[in-house]
């Protein structure tokens, strides 16, 4: 036997607190995989080290309401000790989270039970434990992203195939996908403020994302990683894949008229083929652990 898991996908769970008129929700997809001593479900089909998936379905909605949702990556945490710990079988548990943000309308107390999805953005995390060590990823996707200039593609390689033409002033867009890996390892070390740095690092990568005078993606992708390391001292890895979403500039020429960037430019937004870039920023003196393929659930 190779490796192998098991584990209950994509439980979706939103608990919500009551304080007075002011309501507070979580609203997250849950994900759980299990590994550890299972060759005879697989050889022999005796199920006993199975911990039923649906058990792990049922500990997923009642540690919600026991230790509550403080974070997508503190309820995972609590998750995967209680796995790897009560079952001795188990030796690896991994959880996966999705987090869907919602914005309150109107105002605590007057409206405060009333929420609206916030975009397309979705937080993640995964975390990872093996009874010894932990290893938490967390990150986004579907973060979309447009500078409308302060960016250019030229002096690039060209062959006989190139039809591309230099540009000194483009629209640059993409949909973020980034994961970014915690130093904190070992319950011996102090635990991160979780949504605080999400938040934060959200906060960096768009601001380096918005500052960097762009002369290729993979420029500002370093840009947005590189501030993220440096300002967040907890991080030692993160990874970004960025599809470059075009826009190109529609030729009005048959119609009799000048498409003009300086005067009300209009573009083709094209979904694909797109260019894909991808690339991991580390914290000197560390190694990439961040797989390149990382996909939930």
């Amino acid at each position: 036997m190779g490796q192998n898991q098991y584990g209950k996908a994509e439980n979706r769970v939103v608990r919500i607190v009551r304080d007075g008129a002011t309501h507070h929700i979580k609203d997250l997809n849950v994900s759980v995989a299990l590994s550890g001593d299972m060759d005879e479900v697989h050889y022999s089909g005796s199920n006993a080290n199975v911990l039923p998936t649906d058990t792990t379905k049922n500990t997923v909605f009642a540690f919600a309401k026991e230790h509550g949702i403080a974070s997508a990556e503190r309820f995972g945490i609590h998750l995967a000790r209680h796995f790897v710990t009560s079952q001795e079988p188990i030796h690896r548990a991994r959880v996966r989270v999705e987090e869907y943000a919602w914005e309150r309308i109107g105002t605590a107390g007057e409206g405060g039970h009333s929420f609206v999805r916030r975009g397309q953005e979705t937080r993640l995390a995964q975390i990872t434990y093996d009874g010894q060590e932990w290893e938490v990823v967390s990150g986004l996707k579907d973060l979309t992203v447009l500078n409308s200039t302060d960016s250019e593609f030229r002096g690039y390689a060209k062959d006989a195939y190139t039809t591309l033409e230099e540009t000194r002033d483009r629209v640059l867009a993409t949909s973020v996908f980034g994961r970014w890996r915690f130093n904190w390892t070992d319950d011996a070390q102090e635990m991160p403020d979780w949504e605080t740095s999400y938040e934060e690092t959200r906060q960096h990568l768009l601001q380096a994302f918005a500052e960097t005078y762009s002369r290729s993606l993979q420029q500002t992708m370093y840009r947005m990683g590189a501030r993220i390391i440096d300002h967040r001292g907890e991080i030692d890895e993160v990874r970004f894949s960025l599809p470059n979403s075009h826009h190109f500039l529609v030729d009005l020429k048959p119609f009799g008229l000048e498409n003009d960037t300086a005067d009300g430019a209009v573009y083709f937004a094209a979904d694909r083929p797109y260019g894909l870039i991808e690339a991991t920023v580390l914290r000197d003196g560390c190694e990439a652990r961040i797989p390149a393929d990382l996909t939930h659930p």
